[in-house]
This record gives structure tokens, sequence and C-alpha cells, in this order.
């Protein structure tokens, strides 16, 4: 008896755990054609009223919460999109100051060496500073 015990008390553990909250729902697969309509919609207008989100949900076939959340997800993705265009606008001006920096440096050897050459052709009563 006391194996069946044990053997019904394993069992319970089992039991006994929490069973996992509500399955979440599955991915939504939107239509071209309704990602085309929120993405027009969302072109001039970010935020929705519930009364222009029960229309665009009826309309398309879909439901508050997906009209809701497809809102959510293309502001936030607007956002990051932003985020990164500015890192890309500060490493552009990053770069051009970088070259124009490079370009002078090149400049000022370019002159160096023409002050080199001068010297050497000028009359000798001349005298000509090479600022070293």
């Amino acid at each position: 008896m006391k194996a069946t015990d044990d053997g019904q008390n394993h069992l319970n553990l089992f039991n006994n755990r929490q069973q996992p909250k509500k399955k979440r729902k599955s991915r939504t697969a939107f239509t071209n054609h309704q990602i085309f309509e929120l993405e027009k919609r969302f072109l001039y207008q970010k935020y929705l009223s519930p009364a222009d989100r029960d229309e665009i949900a009826s309309s398309l076939g879909l439901t508050n919460a997906q009209v809701i959340t497809w809102f959510q997800n293309r502001r936030a993705k607007l956002k990051r999109d932003m985020e990164e265009l500015k890192k890309d606008v500060e490493s552009a001006k990053i770069l051009s100051a970088h070259k124009s920096f490079l370009e002078n440096v090149q400049d000022l050897g370019i002159l160096k060496k023409k002050a080199v050459i001068c010297e050497d052709d000028c009359p000798k009563n001349l005298v000509v500073s090479t600022g070293k």
C-alpha cells in the first residue's frame, strides 16, 4: 500500500501545478489590402478616435483590438525609424567633418611642398618662411 501512496503523491505533484493561463491569440496575418488601408490612414492620422477605430475595423473585417494594436505597433515603428534616421544624419555629419578635415590637411601638405619648391627657386636675397 505504501508503494501505491507514493505513486499517488507523485501524480498529485503534476495535478497541483498551475494550469497555463489563457493561450495567446495567434499572430494576425493582415492582407495586403488591409495593410494598405491602415498605412494610408496612418499617413494623416497617427491616433484614432473610437468612432474612427470602429469604422476602420468594420470596413476591413478586423476587431477593434487588432486596429488598436496595429496603430500602436506602427507608431512604435515610426519612432524607431526616426531615431535611426537621426543617428544616420549624425553619422553623416561626423563623416563629412572628418572628410573636410582630411582635405584641409592634404591642402596644407601641398602648400608646404609649394613653399619648399619656391624657396629653392627664389633669389638668394629673398627670405621665405616655411612656418617651421
